[in-house]
């Protein structure tokens, strides 16, 4: 391999130029500045990355002994409305992100604009099935950008999301239904990963066999495979959100920051799955701003976080975090070994990544490969 450190200097520059934390100093004294004084750190923080509709009250209202915390107390925000709307109409032709499906030569392009429009008329489409603030919804989808567009359309009607992994099969799925009592699950036709085959939506029929309580079932034609629709409860995303009187816009449910944003279930490796409760403010705040500090992402970067939607860093970088700071990203469906070992540093070439976050186990499988 050849060494260049012309490049490594070239770039280090680069970065001095332009990074929010320049070195060890500054990063050790903006970390002593938040033990001092926490509350007005955090408040310049949220003040910085996020649109509030109404000012908190208090910053952190703590209780240890009760393990009881409060971020952000009576403030009141949107999350799909600062991740999309507040960029509008500066960023509506900026790439939100460049998808790359499981099979080379699948690919789509989706811009802030055309994403604001598709979060809209699936939130539309949500409210006119009964469905709003507080209700728990299920997300059982491939990684394609209707993914991302549920998890938005929920929030912006003050829905509570839960994503569960698309490889889980109808017991698991079942399991994570009955534990959020969710009302309405988003799925797929089908799926493809690595060349194999899911059908998830006859994984969700399964599913709901053993379910009570959902009502309704949205399906995004992904894969042209045709599955068996129940009448009355299920519906073709595309075809219910262009119906007659459908809005385009549905306004943004204001969310008091203690308000439940999502559900995400622990692994189980240890027990019983849990589902753990993501707060708005908290977790808006703190993503928004680690995103930025910890990738030090720039506006014209385009960021890779190759992790599943479904789990934390899913949301939080592979979403919200680089959403709310209005960056481009890359989203791939597949494999990083398919259809061979060099898939992702293809892809990362031909979209011109300038930032990838990935997985040990990645990185080991490629220093297999050489």
């Amino acid at each position: 391999m050849e060494h260049h450190p012309e490049r490594y200097e070239a770039h280090l520059a680069g970065f001095r130029r332009t990074a929010e934390v320049r070195g060890r100093d500054e990063y050790e004294a903006m970390y002593q500045r938040s033990l001092d004084e926490p509350e007005r750190f955090w408040a310049e923080q949220a003040r910085r990355y996020l649109t509030w509709d109404r000012p908190w009250d208090f910053v952190l209202r703590a209780d240890f002994e009760e393990a009881r915390f409060e971020w952000f107390g009576g403030g009141v925000l949107n999350a799909s409305a600062n991740c999309l709307d507040r960029h509008l109409p500066a960023l509506a032709d900026k790439t939100a992100y460049y998808w790359e499906g499981d099979e080379p030569g699948r690919s789509d392009r989706v811009t802030y604009g055309q994403l604001h429009r598709r979060v809209n008329k699936l939130a539309a489409l949500l409210k006119s099935r009964g469905l709003g603030r507080g209700d728990r919804v299920v997300i059982y989808m491939p990684m394609i950008v209707e993914l991302p567009t549920a998890l938005l359309a929920c929030a912006r009607i003050g829905a509570i999301h839960c994503v569960v992994f698309g490889g889980l099969g109808a017991a698991a799925l079942a399991d994570r239904i009955r534990d959020c009592g969710a009302r309405a699950v988003i799925t797929a036709d089908a799926a493809s990963r690595g060349g194999r085959p899911i059908p998830l939506k006859n994984i969700v029929d399964q599913a709901l066999e053993d379910c009570e309580g959902v009502e309704t079932v949205i399906v995004h034609d992904h894969r042209g495979s045709n599955p068996a629709l129940k009448t009355g409860r299920d519906l073709w995303w595309h075809q219910a959100a262009a119906e007659p009187g459908l809005p385009d816009f549905v306004p943004p449910e204001p969310m008091d920051a203690e308000d439940p944003l999502f559900i995400l279930h622990t692994s189980g490796s240890t027990g019983k799955p849990k589902g753990l409760v993501h707060t708005h403010g908290g977790y808006l705040v703190h993503t928004a701003m680690s995103a930025r500090l910890v990738f030090d992402l720039q506006p014209e970067d385009v960021f890779w976080c190759t992790g599943n939607l479904d789990w934390i860093t899913g949301h939080s970088y592979g979403v919200y975090g680089p959403l709310l700071n209005g960056l481009t990203m890359v989203l791939y469906e597949g494999l990083p070994d398919f259809p061979g070992p060099d898939r992702f540093w293809r892809i990362a070439e031909h979209y011109r990544v300038s930032s990838l976050y990935t997985m040990p186990t990645t990185i080991r499988g490629w220093a297999r490969e050489g």
